[in-house]
């Protein structure tokens, strides 16, 4: 996403979730950090941004003081009119496909687990101890294994890696 202004990711963002996004419990767990260039994508057509997906560097830490690193996916966002059109699925499979050899440590995201769980394996199956930075639903709460990054059980904490 090197090559795509910022300002027009972020209106893309705006578009697609309101200027109000930034107040959402995952932006207070990635406050701070940057995207991970390797695993974040745009979708161009006729050199207009029409989608976008970005990842982030997160952690799981544990009460015992264990801290695992995760990668945090989302938002994924398609420009409003596009919706529905598939764009949103290339992405995610692009980054999928990235993860594989690029991720420092298992997936995480706040989403709708019939959607990422069917088409993309994401499960609440370890998230259920897990803590947040403000209100979720915790069925949308989601994880993935991949790269050889397993994804950590078990109470704890989910906020930016320091």
């Amino acid at each position: 996403m090197s090559d795509i202004e910022p300002s027009a990711v972020e209106a893309l963002l705006d578009a697609a979730f309101g200027t109000d996004r930034f107040e959402r419990t995952a932006y207070r767990i990635r406050k701070g950090m940057n995207a991970v260039p390797a695993l974040s994508f745009a979708a161009v057509e006729a050199d207009a941004l029409i989608g976008t997906i970005q990842c982030w560097p997160v952690a799981h830490r544990a009460a015992d003081g264990a801290v695992t690193p995760l990668v945090m996916v989302g938002p994924v966002a398609v420009r409003p009119d596009l919706q529905r059109g598939g764009h949103g699925r290339v992405l995610m499979a692009h980054m999928l496909a990235a993860a594989e050899t690029a991720a420092d440590g298992a997936l995480m995201m706040i989403g709708d687990p019939e959607y990422y769980g069917r088409f993309f394996g994401f499960t609440v199956d370890a998230t259920g101890a897990w803590g947040l930075p403000g209100p979720y639903e915790k069925r949308r709460l989601l994880a993935r294994a991949v790269n050889g990054h397993m994804v950590p059980t078990g109470a704890g904490k989910i906020g930016p890696r320091l």
